[in-house]
């Protein structure tokens, strides 16, 4: 493998980790590329190469702490890794993991370890992703979706580097996380954009008729599904086979799904497997996803173990979007505008009030849920901006103890001079655009004191709520609290 190849991160094992039982062969057999070094000096002279990297290591090593060694990485800043501590059962918990992306208690099953490693390296790869981002993608959205923060920029580019394959793709996330977009943007990102897209969802079909559904049945049965006598995948031949809830299917079809996707062939429905010649004159990429965890599945015996290392292979969760900072003001702008358009309303943009709103809000029920509230209130109401009190009043509610800025407040005594001191002004906003406030930044301000200015007007704005800010900009309250601290230390 040459060094910085996307999308294939080397498993480091440091020490002994791999000394229990099989581990080596089991990560191996589960398609992870390991690599190991015996003590923490020889780890640190590895940590040099440029590929992303995931890093397991024991508590206690030749020449030194386990702990050591992840402090001395993180003090290298490197980027692309995640890193994981196997620490031993009875042994402190708080202070000899910092510093690691995950941490397992030994005696640990070989199960948890390839899930442990496999989803440590999904991390690597996305991290690998921000900083590789094609700059032909653009900022704000990647076929249907829409938002530009880190988290999806980083799903942006795992799904253009899978789209170029014929791999299974394994789509995990929330309900109304965008997962059926998500399949449809690899389809039309790989080189069959123009093939069908044939999705079978597993929730929706009788059991009785799953099989024949997806795998078609003899010609002699009449059955009526939706696919015809060729199912799914002869329908889907050339193009894209997209399985939702894939956790739905029962053990024996999920053999059969197992067995196509290792050979390509089946065997219709109604058909015995006795003497009968499989089909195998289709060319179908399988694209899967499901709502549920699937290692809760596996672990209560409800999916396969085989077929669920098989589909993960490429893996990519959809963050939820209360993960994805500043997007939902982003998604909520954008679908204003288009369910204006269909509706005839003059709908343009958001109120700021509006926005703080939806930015403060969790969205248990993601993207779904906020465009359906954007709907709803543009089939009721009418004006050019979209205020507050036009939303449901449970998102009013977040912010009730937030006002505008009254004229009379602007005419105290040193609003003047408070404007001056912050070295930021806020412009009024464009009735077109539906991008937020804009501030306007002094000449010669040191870039340190125009993030700390932006960063204590946001707060400000949010009343004060560094958690409601940080939605906001798009970081975690913890980095808030840590720059506050620095200022304060500063002083």
């Amino acid at each position: 493998m040459s060094d910085g190849e996307f999308g294939k991160p080397v498993i480091l094992a440091v020490g002994d980790v791999l000394m229990v039982g099989d581990r080596e062969k089991i990560l191996r057999d589960a398609g992870l590329a390991v690599e190991h070094v015996a003590d923490g000096a020889a780890a640190l002279a590895f940590a040099q190469k440029p590929v992303p990297q995931v890093w397991l290591v024991g508590e206690r090593l030749p020449d030194m702490e386990g702990v050591a060694l992840l402090r001395a990485l993180r003090e290298r800043n490197l980027s692309h890794t995640a890193l994981i501590a196997l620490k031993n059962e009875g042994e402190p918990t708080a202070n000899r993991v910092r510093g690691a992306y995950d941490f397992l208690i030994e005696p640990v099953s070989a199960l948890k370890l390839v899930t442990a490693l496999r989803n440590a390296r999904e991390r690597a790869m996305l991290h690998a992703a921000v900083e590789d981002l094609s700059p032909d993608m653009g900022p704000a959205g990647y076929f249907g979706f829409i938002g530009r923060s880190v988290a999806m920029r980083s799903v942006y580019r795992m799904m253009e580097s899978v789209a170029a394959s014929r791999a299974t793709v394994f789509i995990t996330g929330e309900r109304g996380t965008g997962k059926i977009v998500c399949a449809n943007a690899i389809h039309k990102a790989g080189p069959n954009a123009g093939a069908p897209f044939v999705c079978v969802d597993c929730t929706a079909v009788a059991q009785d008729k799953l099989d024949a559904s997806i795998f078609g049945y003899a010609p002699e049965l009449e059955i009526d599904t939706d696919f015809g006598p060729g199912g799914a995948i002869a329908k889907a031949n050339g193009g894209t086979l997209f399985i939702r809830e894939i956790c739905a299917l029962d053990l024996p079809l999920q053999e059969k799904i197992l067995k196509f996707l290792q050979t390509g062939s089946h065997v219709p429905f109604g058909n015995s497997t006795d003497g009968q010649v499989p089909v195998n004159d289709v060319d179908v990429r399988v694209i899967c996803d499901t709502d549920r965890d699937p290692m809760k599945e596996v672990t209560a015996g409800r999916f396969r173990q085989d077929l669920f290392y098989r589909l993960h292979v490429l893996p990519i969760h959809l963050p939820a979007l209360r993960d994805r900072g500043g997007d939902a003001v982003e998604i909520a702008g954008r679908t204003l505008r288009e369910a204006a358009a269909e509706a005839g309303k003059r709908f343009r943009t958001l109120t700021p009030e509006a926005r703080a709103a939806i930015a403060a809000y969790d969205w248990p029920g993601n993207v779904r849920e906020l465009h359906s509230v954007i709907h709803e209130a543009v089939a009721a109401h009418d004006g050019v901006s979209l205020s507050v009190d036009m939303l449901p009043s449970f998102l009013g509610g977040a912010i009730a103890n937030e006002t505008p800025e009254s004229p009379q407040d602007a005419e105290k005594p040193g609003a003047a001079e408070d404007a001056s001191a912050s070295d930021m002004q806020t412009v009024a906003d464009d009735p077109h655009e539906d991008e937020g406030p804009v501030l306007k930044v002094d000449i010669g301000i040191t870039l340190a004191d125009m993030e700390r200015n932006f960063i204590e007007a946001t707060i400000d704005a949010c009343d004060g709520s560094l958690p409601r800010a940080a939605k906001m900009l798009g970081v975690s309250p913890s980095t808030l609290y840590r720059k506050r601290d620095s200022w304060t230390m500063g002083r």
